[in-house]
């Protein structure tokens, strides 16, 4: 019960920054750009340096793409890495979009290329490139992302020099 519930806030959150931004988008305000940043699922560690995701990652994966299927996704954005490419690969496929690569060498020129795409953005990074990439953007990123947290959710909200930033937790809770 506890986890339908859960679900049910991330999914109601998830749509609040879309539905602010549509209406200051109607009111003659610059265009939004809505960037949903996750690191990547579970890995199954297989003793190379590019492992596949695990079945609890491609569970997280279902997950993720089930709460933002209704997110009105524009582009997906990943490092070329198994697996952040898997992560969104159940995302990609539900919203009929390819992901493109990114360099996670260059996280302020990313940034700054994202903040002249407006649109619904999903980045998919690593434990130790999404609080620097949400803090590029200009958001809150909080504390680091321990090794085995893999249950972060960042929405970054940009509509001119405005920056928010929301930090949900889905699917099995990091620690659990």
């Amino acid at each position: 019960m506890r986890r339908r519930l859960f679900l049910f806030l991330a999914v109601c959150c998830l749509a609040a920054p879309v539905s602010v931004a549509a209406q200051m988008d109607g009111m003659g305000q610059e265009e939004t750009i809505v960037v949903y940043l996750v690191r990547h699922s579970e890995r199954a560690e297989d003793g190379s340096n590019d492992p596949p995701i695990s079945e609890a990652g491609w569970t997280r994966s279902r997950l993720l793409a089930t709460m933002l299927a209704d997110a009105n996704l524009t582009q997906l954005h990943s490092t070329d890495l198994k697996r952040t490419r898997s992560t969104g690969e159940p995302t990609a496929e539900a919203a009929g979009l390819a992901i493109d690569s990114y360099d996670p060498r260059d996280l302020p020129g990313f940034a700054a290329r994202l903040k002249t795409m407006p649109g619904q953005h999903l980045v998919l990074g690593h434990s130790n490139t999404t609080p620097q990439l949400v803090a590029a953007l200009g958001g809150e990123p909080g504390p680091d992302i321990e090794e085995m947290e893999y249950d972060r959710l960042y929405i970054v909200t940009i509509v001119g020099h405005h920056v928010s930033t929301v930090l949900l937790r889905f699917g099995e809770p990091f620690g659990g």
